[in-house]
């Protein structure tokens, strides 16, 4: 018999770590290869971790609760497996140690690399102002920032510093833009400075988009002491809540959300996916107005293709993508899970209700993959069941737009000189305005609206 120690292995592209949410083995248990050893809950998945050989579960050196990291070591197993054989002895993985400041390398991404510009766009003019911002504080001390003194610059530096040439009327608009003008390439004679000189540096350090890095996640807001007041309760946020949080947020900082409004009249369509209900039952699925707007969105999609992009701000382009994977938000009790959908544009509406009835029970019992919630181009997300007239739903990045729909109700409207009950379905659609303008916002969520009053219309257009 050998002892073979196992680490928990690479999950994924930019995954670190994962929540431990359920041990399946005990210390003394026979287990097969391939037997799952773990449930591990991480970026909004719940993935099996399998044994890599059969063998006697000697150790377990995790818990329900523990966070693991990638490398960390998870069972040891006694075992007869020729695999096994030849890593016997060997010493258990080593965690690497985070590297100090002094020891980080220009190549290595850290965390206060992020956390402000170089310098700001456009320096300030008094030393306080101009102080570097603060980092961001680790997460396990959310304390407040403090405001870093300004650099001191030595003295061999300041003798080496040329003045620039320049009148005092160019000087003094320097200052008042807030241009440093010992860093502005002069086009007179001799390198003088001139107006134009100023003017032109300052328009490059507006249209400079590196030098506008959003932090990779905000500032902690230091508490207070809530006991002060009454009894309080803590626990940790799960590894699908933490990422949510994150993702949220940082969304909502970068991307400048515009919402659009509008209801449809869907009458005529729910008495055709009442009709059509059965037959969709009796294929496995159920015929949902989600899934009717899944279809029309995929046509709309092809109608915008603006709406269908991402935007590259590093290399100044725009990503139009000529596939159409819609994500569809799913409430569970572990938080809202988005899986998606691929190739609406070529299936039925039959189709799309059955893998969505699936797509959905997978995320609610934990079975759904990460996958699977990867390479969506647009979001529709429902609050219906739930009740509300309209929201902002939040865009799911790298996506520019996202539909939100709310609760149908019947309402009065004025038609052919009468008031008439109409069923209608309040419609949100947010939408990044760094590419998609406020016309072309209401002209999709009008499309879409048409499209659900008049279903010819994708037969038409679509």
């Amino acid at each position: 018999m050998a002892t073979y120690t196992f680490a928990l292995p690479e999950l994924g592209e930019g995954i670190e770590s994962g929540d431990v949410v359920n041990v399946l083995v005990t210390v003394g248990e026979t287990i097969t290869q391939d037997q799952p050893l773990i449930e591990l809950e991480t970026d909004k998945a719940v993935i099996e971790v399998p044994a890599p050989v059969a063998g006697t579960v000697q150790t377990i050196h995790v818990q329900t609760g523990d966070t693991a990291a990638v490398g960390q070591l998870i069972v040891t197993f006694e075992t007869d497996s020729p695999v096994a054989a030849s890593d016997a002895g060997a010493p258990p993985p080593v965690m690497p140690e985070k590297s100090t400041p002094e020891e980080s390398t220009p190549e290595e991404s850290t965390p206060e690399e992020w956390a402000a510009p170089a310098e700001p766009a456009m320096p300030a003019t008094s030393p306080e102002a101009a102080a570097p911002a603060p980092a961001a504080p680790p997460r396990e001390a959310p304390a407040a920032p403090t405001q870093p003194s300004p650099p001191v610059e030595a003295p061999a530096q300041r003798a080496s510093r040329i003045p620039a040439a320049a009148s005092p009327s160019v000087r003094r608009l320097a200052r008042e833009v807030g241009v440093d003008i010992s860093e502005v390439a002069g086009s007179g004679a001799g390198g003088r400075i001139s107006i134009e000189d100023i003017k032109n540096h300052a328009q490059r350090l507006l249209t400079d988009t590196s030098r506008y890095r959003v932090a990779a996640e905000p500032l902690a807001v230091a508490l207070p002491d809530f006991t002060r007041w009454g009894e309080v309760e803590r626990e940790p946020m799960s590894s699908v809540r933490r990422t949510t949080a994150e993702h949220m947020a940082q969304a909502w900082s970068t991307i400048p959300h515009v919402t659009q409004h509008a209801k449809a009249d869907i009458t005529a369509l729910e008495d055709l996916r009442k009709h059509y209900t059965v037959r969709t039952e009796a294929a496995g699925g159920k015929l949902t107005v989600t899934a009717i707007v899944l279809k029309v969105v995929a046509t709309a999609l092809k109608l915008f293709p603006q709406f269908n992009a991402s935007l590259d701000m590093d290399r100044q382009e725009i990503v139009y993508k000529r596939f159409y994977h819609i994500g569809v938000a799913v409430d569970t009790d572990r938080g809202l899970l988005v899986p998606v959908i691929r190739d609406v544009d070529q299936k039925s509406l039959v189709q799309l209700s059955v893998e969505l009835t699936e797509v959905a029970e997978k995320a609610r019992s934990k079975k759904i993959t990460l996958a699977e919630m990867q390479g969506g181009t647009f979001t529709v997300t429902n609050l219906g069941g739930i009740g509300g007239s309209h929201f902002s739903p939040i865009i799911n990045a790298p996506e520019v737009a996202i539909l939100g729909l709310a609760r149908s109700g019947i309402e009065p409207q004025y038609i052919d000189g009468q008031f008439v009950p109409r069923l209608m379905l309040p419609l949100s659609l947010s939408y990044d305005h760094r590419l998609i303008d406020g016309a072309d916002g209401a002209r999709f969520i009008r499309w879409v609206g048409e499209a659900l009053e008049q279903p010819f219309l994708l037969s038409l257009e679509g």
